[in-house]
């Protein structure tokens, strides 16, 4: 029987999602269930001098409105922040679900209105008057470094909220013994998470308990953060994430709005729901990104890489939310990327400004670590007069040398990087294209190419490397998982991860089957459920098959022995000569002598014949499972682009991608991820910006100013593999669902580059927007990432400043 792993069968989740039977948290109404309107603050810094709430409270169906004020006994602490490195002083201010004092970004919560139903509670919002005296404002973070620039939190007498550095050996000595050394100022722009659907939580009382369902990508570190915020037992509260309309990092997060829910609900004694609007996730679900990037890169004539330094200024934002600080750091284990260095070092600086919190967006530091080495490779290439792809060639770590320590202390698992780029040039005719490109100049038509080799750190992660005792997260990250198999002999996974488009309930079910000699459509997998199943960290960083599968595979080869012990017991044989083959387990040599697993399950629970003493009644079992190493998959992509040199528009016409995330459990699955991975980052590359103004208003709160790409902007992807298992799991499996975002920013910026050459452009700041284009080529533009770009062209010349204008901002 052909293994179900491997197999590219189609999603189980699907029927229900694409036929109106999924059950998301907006769609859930229980009895007597209110709703929950927030007030939120229009200024950007300001004090609060009063509320005036008697108007929203004369309203007939309001049932409360409340300040920060009001609600402060209902908290015993406020957000958390789980970062807590050894050495390093972190500036941490309190961050209240409901603002008390002041307001430190545009949508912070000052009031919240509980009414019978929605409209009206959104209506009532309006009649609370709020008076601020405004405060100045910062929005540029290098700005907000500066002497005499106004301060987000007096209190700290600084708007550095830390700084952190790594490295490696000699980086001065290895820059003097460069033959060239190249220089580049690289933002990375704010982005949104934008999932198709927004954020929502409701609280629900029930006798002395509280449940909540919420769009979370981890409902067992909600439960304990918010029973800590809140005051109560952690077993009294219920964690349920429902059907999740993706997430991409944006719910990675314990949110102001999940325990204001709950204190709601512990305070009315009713149920009250919050769902948010498009606009309050653009203004208030948290930003990421939002980096520039001082890189410093030597090498000698011959292409060989010396030195690599790095000077990191991160804007976080106003507050410290769940991992805010660690983000802009969670990149540095694959900062020297594919590739040899005699030294690296790396400095990161942390900055408050006036704005939303950035924290985990869809690859999580590792984006804009390879963006800025990808593309200073390719600047160091012209410098050199050298093909882009042989100086990667010529320093790419040789794959006889995995596992391989890299100057950062960091253990590579795997990898051929070779093997990956030559792959991609199977599938891409360099030599051809730049004939086809030549040709095309001479008509008029600017097409270019960008390529981007890329290596990423995630399978997050091992406890000892990342928790307390390592870069100090106040977490574990082990994952956990239940097999049980029912009397009839169909399974049920219980998993502590919590998937939201990841398609997990396949894969898993994959993996289970193969293990249990049973057919995946058999096998039930559950989650997102604190009360089912064991404790979890959830779901994030390209984990959930390189750790959370290796638990399902864990326990389903446990259950697997239980049953080749009591299939021994059955056939009166020696359990060491039960195997499985072909569905059934069967002595071995022997398979007229065998059992199916419903047989096997029937007696293990009710058993037709006295089983040996020391096997327990029942077939389930659990596995912890806490990896010894990330895992490091890899790739190599092609972007090929056309512009528009009469308008600046930019045209992405083929994408070939060639990614190793070890064997594939579903083919289908990785191309999926792999699809909405790159769709991500052609729209941080061309369309997508966090815009606020120099007076901290944010321009880009609907989807009118924010411009995500569509199925009409992007090409049919053209995807490819390599298998190289990694080591460090049985699966031999590594993370996919970051990858095209990881990859794609640096090979569409380079495309746009290549395709500029003839107008002497050599550096173009994120997003290639027609205007910046069109700019860039008459000569008017500066980002060229030497120094802080003109108001007209980035508005505030910040990384996540931006575009003032709708030509900037505006849809493509």
């Amino acid at each position: 029987m052909t293994p179900y792993v491997g197999q590219a069968i189609r999603r189980k989740e699907d029927p229900r999602m694409i036929s109106g039977r999924a059950n998301y948290t907006d769609d859930i109404s229980l009895p007597g269930m209110l709703h929950a309107a927030i007030v939120r603050s229009p200024e950007a810094h300001a004090a609060i001098v009063s509320i005036d709430k008697s108007a929203a409270e004369q309203r007939s169906g309001v049932v409360a409105v409340l300040t920060g004020e009001d609600m402060a006994p209902d908290f015993a602490s406020g957000l958390p922040m789980a970062w807590d490195p050894p050495g390093v002083d972190i500036n941490v201010p309190d961050h209240w679900p409901l603002k008390r004092g002041e307001v430190k970004h545009v949508g912070d919560p000052v009031a919240v209105v509980v009414a019978v139903d929605r409209y009206l509670a959104v209506d009532a919002a309006e009649d609370v008057i709020v008076e601020y005296d405004p405060k100045p404002v910062v929005v540029d973070p290098e700005a907000a470094l500066e002497d005499g620039a106004p301060l987000v939190w007096e209190q700290f007498g600084t708007n550095k909220t830390h700084e952190w550095a790594v490295g490696g050996g000699d980086v001065a000595a290895a820059l003097e013994a460069a033959d060239v050394v190249v220089e580049q100022r690289v933002p990375n722009h704010r982005t949104s998470g934008a999932p198709i659907e927004p954020r929502a939580a409701i609280g629900e009382p029930r006798a002395e308990s509280l449940t909540l369902y919420s769009t979370t990508q981890i409902p067992h570190i909600a439960r304990l953060l918010l029973a800590g915020m809140l005051d109560m037992p952690e077993d009294k509260l219920r964690v349920i994430a429902p059907d999740v309309g993706g997430g991409f990092g944006a719910k990675l997060q314990v949110y102001g709005e999940e325990a204001l829910v709950l204190a709601l609900a512990r305070r009315l004694g009713r149920a009250v729901k919050w769902t948010e609007s498009r606009s309050e996730h653009m203004t208030t679900s948290h930003h990421g990104r939002d980096q520039i990037a001082y890189v410093t890169l030597g090498a000698k004539r011959d292409g060989t890489l010396t030195g690599l330094k790095v000077r990191i200024v991160a804007d976080l934002g106003a507050y410290m939310q769940l991992l805010t600080p660690f983000i802009p750091e969670l990149g540095f284990p694959v900062m020297g990327g594919c590739y040899r260095f005699d030294a690296i070092d790396v400095h990161f600086t942390g900055v408050f400004t006036n704005k939303m919190c950035t924290d985990a967006i869809r690859g999580a530091g590792r984006p804009e670590a390879t963006y800025w080495i990808e593309l200073t490779m390719d600047k160091l290439a012209r410098e050199l007069d050298m093909d882009p792809l042989e100086l990667r060639r010529r320093n790419f770590i040789p794959k006889e040398e995995f596992p391989f320590e890299t100057k950062l202390g960091i253990v590579y698992d795997s990898g051929d990087y070779h093997g990956s780029l030559d792959r991609l040039l199977e599938n891409f005719d360099i030599e051809g294209f730049r004939r086809e490109q030549a040709e095309l100049r001479e008509k008029g038509i600017h097409r270019g190419v960008g390529f981007s080799t890329w290596v990423e750190v995630c399978g997050l992660a091992p406890s000892r490397a990342v928790g307390p005792q390592g870069v100090g997260l106040q977490a574990a990250f082990w994952e956990s998982a239940m097999v049980r198999v029912h009397p009839s002999g169909s399974a049920t996974v219980y998993t502590g991860t919590s998937p939201h488009g990841q398609g997990l309930d396949t894969s898993f079910a994959q993996i289970a089957a193969d293990r249990l000699g049973i057919d995946p459509e058999n096998v039930d997998v559950l989650h997102g459920d604190t009360d089912q199943g064991p404790w979890g960290w959830g779901t994030y960083g390209s984990r959930s098959l390189s750790v959370g599968g290796e638990a399902v595979a864990k326990a389903a080869e446990k259950v697997q022995a239980k049953a080749k012990r009591i299939c021994a017991a059955l056939l009166e044989a020696s359990p060491d000569d039960i195997e499985l083959a072909d569905g059934r387990f069967q002595v071995r040599g022997s398979p007229d002598k065998a059992k199916t697993m419903a047989e096997i399950a029937f007696a293990a629970h009710v058993p037709p014949q006295e089983l040996p003493a020391e096997i327990e009644p029942g077939l389930e079992e659990n596995s912890f499972y806490d990896p010894e190493n990330f895992v490091f998959p890899f790739g190599a992509h092609a972007c090929i682009v056309d512009v528009d040199v009469e308008t600046g528009k930019v045209q992405v016409v083929r994408y070939v991608a060639v990614d190793d995330c070890g064997p594939a459990i579903n083919p289908m699955l990785i191309d999926g991820q792999v699809h909405g991975g790159i769709v991500h980052a052609i729209g941080q590359a061309l369309y997508e910006q966090i815009v606020y103004d120099e007076d901290g208003q944010l321009v880009t709160g609907t989807f009118v100013d924010y411009a995500l790409p569509t199925a009409a902007e992007v090409p049919s992807f053209e995807t490819d593999r390599t298998e190289t298992p990694s080591p460090v799991n049985s699966l031999g499996v590594k993370g996919i669902g970051e990858a095209g975002t990881i990859a794609a920013t640096p090979a569409v910026t380079a495309a746009v580059i290549d395709a500029l050459q003839p107008f002497g452009v050599e550096w173009l700041d994120m997003p290639h927007t027609p205007m910046r284009v069109w700019n860039a080529i008459h000569g008017h533009g500066h980002g060229n990432g030497h120094g802080p770009p003109s108001l007209g062209e980035h508005g505030m010349g910040s990384a996540g400043s931006g575009p003032s204008s709708p030509d900037e901002g505006g849809a493509p």
